[in-house]
């Protein structure tokens, strides 16, 4: 498997970010880590292992990313606004700087023309931001697979709000969605899977109010819903990327 580590100074957070990427050709995938997490992590809890076989062929290269997490979503006792300000950075990083980055090494692996769309993927917080970049742009991103995510930026942000925090929950600007809204065809050209277990540490009951949303809306996500015995664990977030791939892929 081709490997290769990338370091650069990033104008959207004033700071050097640190980033991987696998693989030698094939659709672009940025995948957002779990909370906290760090580019590495796609290797470490072997990632990289099951998504072997789709990266080998050449079917995907994927991009494992830094999140802001500790800044942002987890700093608790941080300025609420300077905290939901600095999550809208990081955001403009993805969108600004890692997707042209991706559709570059897509053209140049491939021979690709134009700005070939990216699958973005995530576990836990990971499927969280993962949601987000999905429907809010469209336009960049035209696959999604997140799984055990959670939905409401409540849980980060614990009742504030302001407009980039409702900017990052998904229950909330999807519910105000027009419903002749243009990204409504969007979605529907694209694929998109959430999907969350029932066991333990799971958290199902904001993935269900994202569900009836997108449901009311006529947006065709496929939202899956796996067994008492699922749990919030890597264990079964490698089983759900075996089982999802092929359709996104297909």
């Amino acid at each position: 498997m081709e490997i290769k580590y990338y370091k650069k100074y990033s104008p959207a957070l004033d700071r050097e970010m640190e980033w991987k990427v696998y693989g030698h050709a094939g659709h672009p995938v940025l995948y957002i880590p779990c909370q906290d997490g760090r580019y590495w992590d796609f290797e470490n809890f072997h990632m990289t292992d099951t998504w072997a076989p789709w990266i080998e062929s050449g079917q995907v290269m994927v991009c494992s990313v830094d999140t802001l997490d500790a800044e942002t979503w987890s700093n608790k006792a941080g300025d609420p606004r300077w905290r939901s300000r600095r999550h809208e950075q990081w955001m403009k990083y993805l969108t600004d700087e890692m997707v042209p980055f991706l559709q570059e090494q897509a053209r140049i692996q491939n021979g690709w023309y134009g700005n070939p769309g990216v699958m973005v993927f995530g576990c836990s917080l990971g499927a969280t931001h993962a949601v987000n970049l999905f429907y809010r742009r469209p336009d960049l991103f035209d696959r999604l697979l997140a799984l055990s995510g959670v939905y409401n930026a409540d849980y980060g942000w614990d009742g504030y709000m302001d407009d980039d925090v409702y900017m990052n929950s998904p229950v909330h600007y999807m519910a105000n969605l027009p419903a002749d809204h243009p990204y409504i065809h969007m979605f529907n050209d694209r694929k998109s899977v959430i999907c969350v277990g029932l066991g333990p540490w799971e958290l199902p009951d904001s993935t269900r109010e994202l569900h009836h949303i997108l449901m009311n809306k006529g947006i065709h996500t496929w939202v899956d819903y796996w067994g008492y015995d699922c749990a919030h664990d890597w264990d079964w977030w490698h089983k759900q990327v075996v089982y999802f791939l092929p359709y996104l892929l297909g």
